[in-house]
């Protein structure tokens, strides 16, 4: 009898520690502000419904000499929309959590007015965004760091 226990015991702590980690992380980690790989931004991811979104809420380049007026999205094609300021910009949009990791999203670039599918891990208080086109092998991984506002 004592082997037993002992056997179910140790079978017990091996399926706990074997746990993949997305099992630990919720939907809701995600949420809170994020510094880009280049430090040059920060965005504030939120959720809305069951979706998350992120928008910029601060970059070294985001405003006019005055400091206080934002430039505006000058590199989207569409003219409307390069009219709109570049701070508050959603630039992450429509993530749905699914085992651990936020996909379904897009991950809109400032910089060059082009938008990408995107899929995002959360490892500590790392993101790992991947922005692709077509399938994640044609893509590029950036790596945020949790900050504070």
């Amino acid at each position: 009898m004592t082997l037993m226990k002992t056997q179910l015991i140790i079978l017990l702590v091996l399926i706990t520690v074997s746990r993949p980690a997305s099992a630990q992380i919720r939907a809701t980690d995600i949420v809170g502000v994020w510094l880009s790989e280049e430090q040059d931004g920060k965005v504030e991811i939120y959720q809305q419904g069951e979706r998350f979104f992120g928008k910029l809420i601060w970059g070294k380049e985001m405003y006019e000499q005055d400091g206080v007026t934002s430039k505006k999205d000058v590199a989207n094609p569409d003219a409307n929309l390069a009219k709109r300021p570049l701070k508050d910009l959603v630039i992450l949009n429509g993530f749905v959590f699914e085992d651990g990791q936020w996909l379904e999203g897009t991950i809109y670039d400032p910089q060059s007015g082009k938008t990408y599918k995107c899929e995002m891990k959360l490892s500590g208080d790392k993101l790992h965004i991947r922005g692709y086109i077509g399938i994640t092998l044609f893509g590029r991984t950036t790596v945020w760091t949790r900050t504070k506002r």
